[in-house]
């Protein structure tokens, strides 16, 4: 006797009657029972497709093993065919490829594959739809990049000369290097990042090749690989451009240059580090025309952005921004400065590097090679009547004791510091030695702030918060009950993560008299966090959270990027 999906699945445990009936109920003229219990979160993709294979008596491939498809077993198969009929070869094996499919017994598919994978034998597996599109456009996105380099490269060889010598003024490249593969390698590699809206691009030298990856919204991409023996000749093109020296290649280097094109400047800053299988190269992209320097953009909400508004517009004391690198701090600043430059004051700052060009303000580069460090600007620029004075990061004794005495002598000063909150960098400033009355009496905000990754707008969908969904941050369920969240479905906009662009999660703490006070006498950061947030600070985790409610990321994002407040 022919059993439907809805017993199939009841008699596997993965729905009750009670559930079943809530799907039958709903007016899904369009959607079959199971594409109903998922959509109301009743059921995975998984379940379904178990149940449906069940069903049809034949075997079944789960999300994550149609996920780790294989690229040589996927190159077998266009992706137009692929994407058409809802299938994607998986593994493939001697002369077998195993092939997830949504529907495995549809015989004209199979024929069609058939003559598609050059006479190699085809076992199929069913598959979930969702899963199985996903899959296509991870990895055609791979191997259309990999056919890329494949042409770049062609079928020579090429090794850096080991004697070559990077020039003072750097390399004069002709027009018959510049058409090389190896430059052409290079350029692809950055007009891609550049377009994927890249931050870094990494290049790890493996045993047998090379891994490229992207860091796009603040996570990690595959996107290339590059044949180990061609490793050598693409850092020392990078080399070149970055004027660095070819010939060394057991030492750390660092470099940069830029990038100029009809609509945009990119800086790119290069690190060289020597590993055990060869240079690794990370370049950082900094999209000068990318991004508008506006508060308003940086994901402040209101009453944030009308607290840092206030003392951003002070006439002298410290504002000191705290997060872990790449956390969008200097960012922060930057937007601050433009915010309140105007033609009545002398704003300078001093930077290592200078990130964002800013015309009204004068923007010194650190130098250390050549004795300009950050202490010795700033004792220059003393004699130089600064109103306000950014420095991009306090590292040490003396700069943080530089900065005090600018702000004690009535000037505004913003500037960074690597601590994991805003208590904390309190005390991380007293640990450079600076005495409490004195932090005490500078201060005038600190801020942590933390990047999250906001669901993209194309693909946003919402649905019922669970009880789990909360306390998988160790949050009261009941307090959020009846509260939606929302997700991104993943599409070609959005490279199926379901995420694009960043925002900013902020802990504002405000050093009114009550802290001051606990500041001069030294108390420890966990009575200065308790007072702050019955001051009405609110912490990162909490501020993420908020950032979820509102629809803007998730809370798998939130979980991501702050820890847990005990």
């Amino acid at each position: 006797m022919f059993e439907k999906i809805g017993e199939v699945l009841i008699r596997k445990g993965f729905i009750s009657e009670d559930k079943l009936q809530q799907a039958l109920s709903q007016n899904y003229m369009d959607k079959k029972v199971g594409e109903v219990l998922i959509s109301l979160n009743l059921l995975s993709e998984d379940q379904l497709v178990e149940g449906l294979a069940d069903q049809a008596g034949v075997d079944f491939l789960k999300g994550d093993q149609i996920l780790s498809a294989q690229e040589e077993a996927c190159a077998l198969v266009g992706e137009d065919f692929a994407k058409e009929n809802k299938l994607i070869p998986i593994l493939l094996e001697n002369d077998t490829v195993l092939v997830a499919m949504v529907d495995p017994e549809d015989i004209v598919v199979m024929d069609n594959l058939k003559k598609s994978v050059q006479g190699k034998q085809v076992v199929t597996r069913m598959g979930g739809e969702a899963a199985i599109l996903e899959a296509i456009e991870r990895m055609y996105v791979k191997i259309r990049k990999t056919h890329e380099v494949t042409d770049a490269i062609g079928e020579m060889e090429f090794m850096a000369d080991p004697d070559a010598e990077a020039k003072e003024g750097g390399l004069e490249v002709d027009q018959e290097v510049a058409d090389s593969p190896i430059v052409k390698l290079v350029n692809l590699m950055l007009s891609e990042a550049i377009k994927e809206r890249a931050t870094d691009v990494h290049l790890e030298p493996e045993e047998k090749e090379t891994r490229v990856r992207y860091r796009v919204d603040g996570v990690l991409v595959e996107t290339m690989k590059i044949p180990n023996a061609n490793h050598p000749a693409v850092v020392s093109r990078i080399k070149i451009i970055s004027k660095l020296n070819i010939a060394e290649r057991r030492l750390t280097q660092d470099g940069r240059f830029s990038i100029k094109t009809t609509d945009r400047e990119v800086d790119v800053r290069v690190s060289i580090l020597p590993t055990v299988h060869g240079e690794k190269v990370v370049m950082r992209l900094l999209d000068k025309t990318g991004f508008m320097l506006d508060l308003r953009n940086l994901g402040f909400r209101e009453h944030e952005l009308k607290i840092f508004s206030h003392w951003i517009e002070q006439p002298y004391g410290m504002v000191i921004i705290s997060g872990p690198t790449g956390s969008g701090k200097s960012t922060t600043l930057y937007a601050a400065l433009n915010e309140i430059k105007s033609m009545s004051d002398n704003i300078t700052t001093v930077e290592d590097p200078v990130e964002y060009q800013i015309g009204g303000i004068n923007q010194v580069q650190v130098r250390e090679k050549i004795g300009l460090t950050f202490a010795a600007a700033l004792r220059s620029i003393l004699r130089q009547d600064p109103d306000t004075l950014l420095l991009g990061e306090i590292r040490d004794h003396e700069t943080a004791d530089m900065a005090i005495k600018f702000a004690l002598t009535g000037h505004l000063v913003f500037s960074t510091l690597h601590a994991n909150d805003a208590p904390t960098t309190i005390t991380r400033y007293i640990d450079l030695g600076i005495p409490p009355f004195l932090v005490g009496s500078c201060l005038n905000l600190v801020m942590a702030q933390r990047l999250v990754r906001t669901i993209c707008s194309n693909c946003k969908e919402e649905r019922p918060s669970t009880p789990e969904d909360w306390l998988s941050i160790h949050e009261d369920p009941d307090k959020y009950s009846g509260q939606p969240v929302y997700h991104g479905r993943g599409c070609p906009v959005c490279r199926n993560s379901g995420f694009k662009g960043r925002t900013g999660i902020f802990e504002i703490l405000e050093i009114r008299q009550n802290i001051r006070k606990m500041i001069y006498e030294s108390v420890n950061q966990q009575e200065i966090r308790e007072e702050a947030i019955r001051a009405g600070m609110v912490p990162l985790r909490n501020a993420g959270i908020n950032r979820v409610v509102d629809g803007t990321t998730t809370l798998s994002e939130v979980k991501r990027a702050t820890v847990e407040d005990f």
